[in-house]
């Protein structure tokens, strides 16, 4: 069984949701580490509920961000981690932390990638009148959210939404994909061809 660690900065939907569909006896994977970088982030709570390990690291005092990084990385390697899902969590990261982990962090974003990266992504869609939005499961590089896209589910852009309306019909879509694309990657069913990644066994 492969293990997971998370990394959140938040409320952390996206971590109950792959507690409840990959923390389950017939699972290829487990998450056996929650980590926040902030002391608020809901996510804390949530790993503590679920049994798992849960540790808060602050980035804040901490300039040099390899410095930082070199501090996760050890953690992760002491719970033998196999491989990081990021749940809303707010830091790029870097090389270093990057190479301990190749092609082994995950990423969900509120948008289909390579439209609105980075940060408020729904309030960008709005803004650019787009009919369609939705989520995208990528692996993580050191741009913000130019990894290679794995998995995408769309939803309508209706004409009365706003930014918080538009979100939360995107997250019921992430708490499904999230935790599937997650299986299968576990299972092994990443698959490169021609630089382009996939995840065979996916459907929308």
């Amino acid at each position: 069984m492969k293990r997971i660690a998370v990394l959140a900065s938040g409320n952390g939907s996206n971590l109950q949701a792959l507690i409840d569909n990959l923390n389950v006896p017939d699972s290829p994977a487990e998450i056996s580490l929650v980590v926040a970088n902030i002391a608020s982030a809901h996510a804390l709570v949530r790993g503590r509920k679920a049994g798992i390990p849960t540790f808060f690291v602050p980035h804040e005092g901490r300039e040099d961000r390899q410095n930082y990084e070199t501090l996760l990385v050890q953690l992760l390697q002491e719970y033998e981690t196999d491989f990081v899902c990021l749940a809303g969590f707010m830091r790029v990261l870097t090389y270093r932390f990057l190479n301990a982990f190749p092609y082994r962090v995950l990423n969900v974003h509120p948008a289909l990638l390579p439209s609105f990266p980075g940060t408020h992504a729904p309030s960008q869609a709005l803004r650019a009148g787009v009919k369609l939005s939705g989520c995208t499961i990528h692996l993580v590089d050191e741009g913000v959210d130019t990894g290679p896209i794995l998995a995408q589910a769309a939803v309508p852009v209706l004409e009365n939404d706003n930014a918080d309306t538009l979100s939360a019909r995107i997250q019921t879509v992430e708490h499904r994909l999230y935790p599937q694309a997650v299986r299968l990657f576990a299972e092994g069913r990443l698959r490169n061809k021609d630089k382009l990644f996939f995840l065979d066994g996916w459907s929308p």
